[in-house]
């Protein structure tokens, strides 16, 4: 039942015209005294010493350059030399999104704790969970001899399809800011560096390295570049990565709007930009542009910050003040996370493994996401003697996403394919970490017959489930960095599988680990649906525990799942016909490597700042599930909905558990106005007892109540009528009332 409230209030951070200051990502009084120490640092320093620290080695490759330490370097993804006089270290950087990544197995025989996908972890909408899955990771790093983790990813999930939306925190601005800012905090919280990336808005794989994104700025000051200001200001990541694309005409890496402008100017970053690796095309515009630090340098098409550096630098087209300037940011970076001032680990530590695998299941508890659940199939009844495990492997492991974020998870790999072509072929293979749920829904039903049928032929799979009580089907959709997906179809015409096992079994469950959304043209056939995402090291576990309902499902989808691919705002990914025919050619001439190649491409982002669930309504579609979206084995009601008028648009709910089970509930507030459609405002995740109610304060966030005004320049809330709605997801009418607002401003 809808309840309408009409609310007149006056909100104002400022009165209209003046500026507000933004939020500060660090107390002055430490940055100042980072600045400081950095200048005394700095003048110590001789020029040399200065080059060396704005270059980093690529160990796989580092051999191949004169002069490299390759005896210091850990095998891994980065290796910059230290200075031992000055109490710089080695600064030794890891791969780690999900994990101390380890992808082709460089270091042989070791493993580190891998987490859930990040969408799993933003679909928790839980902080403390981002946060103490970033400290996990942060000391293991640490643990391992790291000292920076290029972790903190954070672009906006525009498209479906694209093959890294599982190293990323979904399409929501405010929700992939707030997670990737705690993330951040916690790997911070080890004394080491965490990056955020790819700044900016590296929304595609396919062209990766040669497209234009192209959008206007006030577009993507409200959708990217917000997710980015919001995780920097409560992150505070004493590095940020640039993109490998071009962004409106400019490579990333040497964007003097988005670096010098925005980054460094609006914002006030007080740290270093390293590049991503390979994504450096100059040395001069780049280093003049903002660019502080070239990354992985041997996958450069030159050095470009070695000698080309040097030599520009003695020419005067670089000047001195802009050298001592980019390390300047990196001591600062280094000072303000505690990596000078931490020992330095020179041999491997000892890692609680069991413990960090605690953290791990349970961000994939809190994660799962139960879509259907007609009948009250799930949870699985105790008086189910006979269930039968269709598919995906599920006898051995669980899937995980491809590419630098791959983790050798502690118990190994029961399941590895080698790529034979593609773009990820080099460092990327299709793996699965070894928690079984066969072997852990037997461990929760020990009196059940517990069976297991691979798949492969939909007629066995079909028979086997006829002969249970239940059937769950596994079904997996494989994605990777450097590759988007093609379809948003289940590979390997699982579709037909789970339509077969469904026909032959009314009490079909089907789990998903998937990298993002796919199509469900079995689904109204098929009476329950878990998205379990790439679950991590312990994911079978988590899996089975939601399926016998030793946990209560509480995730929340981060991202829409589209009804059918021509709803997205582009049904397949902007330049992959092109890819594949110069793939052919490359193929049909291997001794021509030229015909493997093509040419940059602009991708125009129609949908502007409405990203995702804003898209949507804005177009009047009506997807799978919607943004916010998630069942639970109890249920929830909201009432006494009242909005108060102090320094921030802040709105104030009952939540009610009004089922049988203890379970976790997730408000949220949205608003909208003229015809702007919903936005994200501020969320809440609430435990409650049976029968508990709880009253919920949900304080808006300024910049999604404002547009982005360039000519201010900065954030501008309109005077006028506002429509807020606390609801369940982005598409549930809720309770709603109107909030008049008397408008302020803010600074970019």
């Amino acid at each position: 039942m809808i309840s309408r409230l009409a609310l007149a209030f006056a909100v104002g951070v400022t009165p209209a015209g003046a500026l507000a200051q933004p939020a500060q990502s660090a107390p002055q009084t430490e940055t100042a005294a980072a600045q400081s120490r950095a200048d005394a640092l700095l003048a110590r320093m001789t020029q040399d010493e200065k080059l060396q620290l704005i270059h980093g080695y690529f160990p796989p490759m580092a051999a191949r350059t004169p002069g490299a330490p390759v005896a210091d370097m850990i095998p891994s993804a980065g290796h910059i030399p230290g200075i031992p006089r000055l109490g710089i270290p080695n600064l030794r950087e890891s791969d780690a999104s999900l994990g101390v990544a380890n992808q082709v197995e460089q270091r042989k025989g070791d493993v580190a704790t891998a987490l859930p996908s990040s969408l799993a972890t933003a679909a928790t909408f839980d902080p403390e969970i981002a946060y103490a899955g970033g400290a996990m990771i942060g000391s293991e790093a640490r643990a391992k001899r790291f000292n920076i983790l290029l972790a903190g990813g954070v672009n906006l999930t525009r498209d479906p399809w694209a093959g890294r939306n599982f190293e990323y925190l979904g399409e929501d601005p405010l929700l992939a800011g707030v997670m990737a800012g705690e993330h951040i905090r916690g790997v911070q919280s080890n004394r080491i560096v965490s990056t955020i990336k790819h700044f900016a808005f590296n929304a595609q794989e396919t062209g990766r390295m040669i497209m234009d994104a192209r959008l206007d700025e006030a577009s993507l000051r409200e959708s990217d570049l917000l997710a980015f200001q919001i995780a920097i200001e409560r992150g505070n990541p004493g590095s940020v990565m640039c993109a490998y694309n071009k962004v409106n005409g400019d490579w990333a890496c040497e964007n003097d709007v988005l670096l010098n402008q925005v980054l460094k100017r609006d914002w006030a970053y007080d740290g270093w930009v390293m590049s991503d690796w390979g994504a450096v095309h100059s040395t001069e515009k780049a280093a003049l542009a903002g660019l502080d630090q070239a990354s992985g340098q041997e996958l450069d098409r030159a050095l470009y910050f070695d000698a080309p550096f040097r030599e520009a630098l003695e020419a005067g087209r670089i000047p001195q003040a802009r050298l001592d300037d980019m390390v300047r940011r990196l001591l600062v970076g280094l000072i303000r996370t505690g990596v000078l001032d931490a020992p330095v680990v020179t041999t491997e530590q000892p890692i609680d493994y069991a413990r960090n695998a605690e953290v791990a299941q349970r961000a994939a508890e809190a994660g799962i996401v139960l879509l259907k659940n007609d009948g009250g199939v799930l949870p699985l009844a105790g008086t189910a003697k006979r269930i039968v495990l269709i598919g995906g492997h599920a006898d051995v492991g669980v899937l995980s996403g491809g590419g630098s974020s791959q983790v050798r998870s502690v118990g190994g790999a029961p399941v590895e394919i080698p790529l034979t072509s593609g773009a990820a072929a080099s460092f990327a293979r299709i793996t699965w970490h070894a928690s079984s749920p066969l072997n852990a829904i037997r461990a929760i039903a020990p009196e059940a017959t517990v069976t297991y049928v691979d798949g492969k032929d939909p007629a066995a799979a079909a028979a086997a489930a006829r002969a249970a009580d239940v059937a769950v089907v596994f079904a997996t959709q494989w994605t990777t960095e450097a590759q988007d997906v093609e379809s948003l179809s289940l590979p390997d015409d699982q579709d037909g599988l789970i339509a077969a096992v469904a026909a032959a079994n009314n009490k079909t469950v089907v789990v998903l680990e998937t990298g993002g959304p796919v199509l469900m043209p079995w689904l109204e056939k098929t009476p329950a649906v878990i998205q379990a995402w790439y679950p991590g090291q312990r994911g079978g576990e988590a899996i089975a525990r939601i399926l016998f309902g030793e946990v209560n499902p509480s995730g929340r989808l981060p991202i829409t799942f589209p009804a059918s691919a021509d709803q997205a705002p582009r049904p397949t990914p902007p330049g992959l016909e092109a890819l594949k025919s110069a793939e052919a050619a490359a193929a049909a001439n291997p001794g021509a490597p030229q015909a493997g190649e093509i040419q940059g491409f602009a991708v125009d982002y129609a949908e502007g700042s409405d990203v995702g669930y804003r898209w949507y309504e804005r177009e009047g579609k009506t997807p799978l599930f919607p943004f916010g979206y998630g069942l639970s084995y109890t249920s929830f009601a909201y009432s006494n909905l009242a909005a108060s008028s102090a320094d921030q648009l802040s709105v104030s709910v009952d939540v009610t558990n009004t089922g049988a089970r203890a379970g976790a509930e997730v408000a949220q507030l949205y608003v909208a106005s003229g015809d702007r459609p919903r936005r994200l405002a501020a969320f809440a995740r609430v435990n409650l007892a049976p029968g508990e109610t709880r009253r919920v304060t949900l304080t808006a966030e300024p910049r999604i109540l404002a547009e982005y005004d360039t000519a201010l320049p900065g954030w501008r809330i309109t005077p006028g009528d506002y429509r807020i709605t606390v609801a369940r997801d982005a598409a549930e009418p809720g309770l709603s009332a109107t909030a008049t607002l008397s408008g302020s401003t803010i600074k970019p």
